[in-house]
């Protein structure tokens, strides 16, 4: 973990992942890149008169100072910290600056959400999960102790899961965390019989790894609902942290199909890692 990247709004849930970041940082001598969007219209950010561009500085000189507050905390020390400014909206530009700093994984906040306002407004963390090419890892508490020693990566085990299990695979080893496969067999997830379950889990690892050393990793539980499975499997082995797919759904589809992933980002109060399909 060379490079970890930290959108913050100031709130108490920033400040959650930037403590979180910051233990993974010391834990792995990666750098912070703090990042704050500024979310400026066009009409001021490209203005011709001097009103509107006086406004522009005013906003930028109070981030800044709110930076440098927000910034100064005792479990920074000893932490290399790069903070950016950014106009525009985290979610449509994260991606240039984990291209442009060459991060290899992105840390946020979020309190979560539920209902109506789930559905209709979502939450800035929501957004970036579904665009970010890298891993996504989110933060629900104030993290006390991060200490990632046991992971769960659910999956489907389909073809498209495939590329996501590497990934995770690969950041879970970099991270030290050892590494728990689980399928959910559920009404809501095309029920399966266990030989068709058994045939589909054993073609995933032999697609992805190339032998079935792994198989020994996967746990097949059953339950209502896809998302209570991995919840309560995450529970019952005293999980860190939960690793799931993500499509990157935009739109209306994201509506309409919904996704598990940003589910089980929203009601986990286990941190969520996120590898986008």
């Amino acid at each position: 973990m060379k490079k970890i990247i930290v959108p913050i709004d100031f709130s108490e849930h920033s400040e959650y992942a930037l403590e979180a970041a910051a233990s993974i940082a010391k834990k792995h001598n990666s750098k912070l890149i703090v990042l704050h969007m500024l979310e400026l219209s066009n009409a001021i950010i490209s203005a011709g008169n001097d009103s509107l561009n006086e406004e522009a500085v005013f906003y930028l000189k109070l981030a800044e100072k709110k930076f440098e507050a927000f910034l100064d905390k005792p479990y920074l020390e000893g932490v290399e910290i790069t903070p950016i400014i950014k106009h525009f909206k985290v979610w449509s530009e994260v991606n240039d600056v984990v291209n442009e700093h060459d991060a290899n994984l992105i840390v946020m906040g979020s309190h979560g959400t539920s209902g109506i306002k789930e559905v209709l407004i979502g939450s800035n963390t929501e957004k970036v999960v579904r665009h970010s090419d890298i891993p996504v890892l989110v933060i629900k508490h104030n993290p006390i102790l991060i200490e990632f020693e046991n992971g769960v990566f659910a999956s489907d085990f389909s073809d498209d899961a495939v590329a996501p299990y590497l990934k995770a695979k690969l950041t879970f080893n970099k991270l030290g965390v050892k590494m728990h496969l689980v399928y959910v067999n559920s009404p809501d997830g095309n029920f399966k019989s266990s030989t068709e379950i058994d045939k589909k889990v054993s073609d995933f690892l032999k697609k992805a790894d190339g032998d079935l050393e792994n198989l020994r990793k996967v746990s097949i539980v059953s339950d209502y609902s896809v998302e209570k499975g991995i919840l309560n499997y995450a529970n019952a082995i005293g999980a860190d942290v939960i690793a799931v797919a993500t499509h990157g759904r935009k739109g209306l589809a994201h509506f309409l199909e919904g996704s598990i992933s940003e589910d089980i980002a929203n009601h986990s109060t286990l941190p969520v890692m996120t590898f986008k399909i």
